[in-house]
């Protein structure tokens, strides 16, 4: 694969038997913290608020085929969903993940939202390199958050790895994958990126760009309301280029330098320098071992 076709693919992914082609990320603007999540608004993942999500606002979710260029493009607004007014009355949808995928089943989430989780408001995944806290937007994102404390308190994330790294020189975009429970993290194995725990769930909070620090769900770019357990961390402000089409979940309050020392050691491929990225997964890994020891929401 030449330069000209890396550049061609849009940021995080996760592969599944339907993608037909490599997958992107969705995006959203936290330049001034959590503030502006709550005006992006959307629940499209969740029954708790009418969905009033359109084919127009479907097709715009979609990354162009042309991919990202390294320069921020004007987006187009979104199309808000609504928002519950009480989440304890929410009710989250997961469903069987039947693409095929490889998946680290621990069972569904519960439909309704804890008590706990509805104050919930930092997820830190301690790392082998130091911790990353992140700062939760619960109130526009429940069904992803509670997703996220689920799997958390079932030790799902417990030593894997974070198996993706793209930079804007080779890429156009600056970000940091993880959540793949099957992953190597090696630039070799050419499943990475494909894995998942068994269930989907829908989009939420579509229409925020992603800058510096922003968290948010990774999932096959040609196949919306497909989140899993994968989700990628932002580092560069040139990611508000990408298109408004996946869940932001929370901003970084603490651990951006961890993530800084991973992009400065670079990105590993496989022996060779061959690119193994292809249609059906395989990925290039920090150089630097991302491994997982913890989640915990709180």
């Amino acid at each position: 694969m030449t330069d000209t076709d890396r550049q061609k693919q849009p940021a995080p992914y996760r592969s599944t038997a339907r993608r037909t082609t490599p997958l992107g990320s969705r995006g959203f603007h936290l330049g001034l913290g959590l503030g502006v999540l709550a005006l992006a608004g959307g629940l499209a993942a969740c029954s708790g608020g009418p969905d009033t999500t359109n084919a127009a606002a479907t097709a715009s979710a979609s990354p162009s085929s042309a991919g990202p260029s390294a320069v921020p493009s004007t987006l187009a607004p979104s199309t808000p969903t609504a928002k519950p007014a009480d989440l304890r009355k929410l009710t989250c949808e997961y469903r069987k993940d039947d693409t095929g995928s490889p998946a680290k089943f621990v069972g569904y989430p519960p439909k309704r939202l804890s008590a706990a989780v509805i104050k919930a408001s930092t997820m830190t995944i301690k790392t082998n390199l130091g911790d990353i806290v992140i700062e939760l937007a619960t109130g526009d994102a429940p069904c992803t958050v509670n997703s996220f404390a689920f799997l958390a308190r079932k030790n799902f994330f417990d030593n894997t790895v974070c198996h993706r790294l793209t930079t804007v020189e080779t890429n156009g975009l600056g970000l940091l994958q993880c959540g793949d429970p099957q992953a190597k993290g090696d630039g070799e194995n050419p499943t990475d990126g494909t894995g998942g725990p068994g269930y989907l769930f829908n989009d939420e909070n579509l229409g925020p760009q992603y800058t510096r620090g922003v968290v948010f769900m990774a999932q096959p770019g040609d196949a919306s309301n497909s989140n899993g357990s994968q989700f990628a961390i932002s580092y560069t402000d040139e990611n508000a280029q990408l298109p408004q089409a996946y869940t932001p979940f929370g901003m970084v309050k603490k651990g951006m330098d961890i993530v800084d020392k991973i992009v400065k050691g670079g990105v590993n491929t496989a022996k060779d320098g061959v690119d193994i990225t292809s249609d059906d997964g395989g990925s290039n890994a920090p150089k630097i071992k991302v491994r997982i020891r913890d989640v915990t929401v709180s």
